[in-house]
């Protein structure tokens, strides 16, 4: 009898693991509809043979990104438009948003993880779905956030090669220096041409790429991430401030609140930077109009006197980004670049801005993705 009732546990767990194997393998193409549209918000001075900032602010979900196919489709949607209207040139340089490179870390994923209603549930599909790379990623998990660490490192390596293949092939299928945002990797670096991840701590950052869809240097790694993201992403100690040469001019990149500070164009002027380009986020619907508050447990900057509650989010994001304001900053021209658009239960709120002349231009807050150009 005992005999009889091992055998039949042990067929039970057998067929109870397959199924759960073959639902985990699983990965079935869901319906996609999504807006491709996108309207030109700001178109800031003369044509010239100088090129041309052009910052993309995309409307981004969850479905985007089910596969990078998808979410190539919608970028080049936005800059055939671009070309439609002439934006594009060899000079130009398309500036994308923070993190916009961080959501492949759900692509290829179930119909539920998409549907789910909240982010919190949504990571739960991801781990379920991926038993085998999620576990390994919590033995190896940093911080003290192992868990939202382990959900970020787990499918690094595909991420990265997702993230070259995808922004490197806009850029030379465009003929365009770009951009791509950020992602979030661990110990990124630029190999013989190629994105690699390492194995220690993880790092938002951003890779610039040519016309000839080769990346130009190195990964910049953000410096000074958000409160709300420390115990999860390492702050940039060691790397400088690096700027590359673009057929636009000297360009430099300052991730996010890496724009707040002073000492950071001071950086970008010793190398010689003529243009700031800066990817950035905002979580929470509504927020851009909501106080200000502050550096979010960093040390603020001696010579910045802007306390927290004093301006709104919004307003504070164009006095501390200082690009194009002598003698804060040298370069002739910046653009700060937003992600908008729902992830789940976490909305997004920033508004894309351009600096030129010591003046800012944004074209306020209207749903939907936005073009903003500036000719230098």
């Amino acid at each position: 009898m005992r005999k009889l009732l091992y055998l039949t546990f042990s067929m039970a767990l057998i067929a109870a693991l397959t199924t759960y194997a073959m639902w985990a393998a699983d990965r079935p193409a869901g319906h996609y509809l999504s807006d491709l549209r996108i309207d030109l918000a700001i178109d800031q001075g003369t044509p010239a043979d100088r090129g041309n900032l052009l910052g993309i602010q995309p409307e981004l979900f969850p479905t985007d990104y089910q596969s990078a196919d998808r979410l190539h489709r919608k970028l080049a949607a936005y800059l055939q438009k671009a070309q439609e209207q002439g934006l594009l040139n060899d000079k130009t340089i398309v500036v994308l948003p923070e993190h916009v490179g961080t959501w492949l870390m759900v692509s290829g994923e179930k119909d539920e993880l998409y549907q789910a209603p909240t982010i919190k549930e949504a990571m739960n599909w991801l781990a379920v779905s991926n038993p085998v790379k999620f576990v390994r990623a919590l033995i190896s998990a940093k911080g003290d956030n192992r868990l939202d660490d382990a959900h970020l490192r787990m499918k690094a390596k595909g991420m990265a090669k997702d993230y070259q293949a995808l922004f490197g092939g806009l850029a030379k299928e465009f003929h365009v220096t770009l951009v791509a945002g950020s992602i979030v990797l661990p110990e990124p670096s630029i190999i013989d041409g190629t994105l690699k991840i390492g194995q220690g701590a993880l790092y938002n950052s951003s890779v610039v790429f040519g016309r000839d869809g080769v990346p130009i240097g190195q990964p910049q790694r953000q410096m000074h991430p958000i409160f709300a993201d420390r115990d999860v992403i390492e702050a940039n100690g060691e790397q400088a401030v690096s700027v590359v040469d673009t057929p636009a001019g000297r360009l430099g990149i300052l991730i996010g609140s890496d724009s707040w500070y002073p000492e950071n164009y001071r950086k970008l002027d010793d190398q010689g930077a003529q243009l700031v380009a800066v990817p950035a986020f905002v979580s929470g619907r509504g927020t851009w109009d909501k106080p200000w508050r502050g550096y979010k447990g960093l040390s603020t900057p001696k010579s910045v006197s802007l306390k927290a509650g004093e301006l709104s989010e919004g307003q504070a994001w164009h006095r501390l980004t200082l690009t194009a304001q002598p003698p804060s900053s040298q370069a002739v021209a910046g653009m700060s670049v937003f992600l908008r658009g729902q992830f789940w239960d976490q909305g997004s709120a920033g508004q894309s801005f351009l600096s030129s002349n010591g003046q800012h231009f944004a074209g306020g807050d209207v749903r939907g993705a936005r073009l903003l150009n500036l000719w230098l």
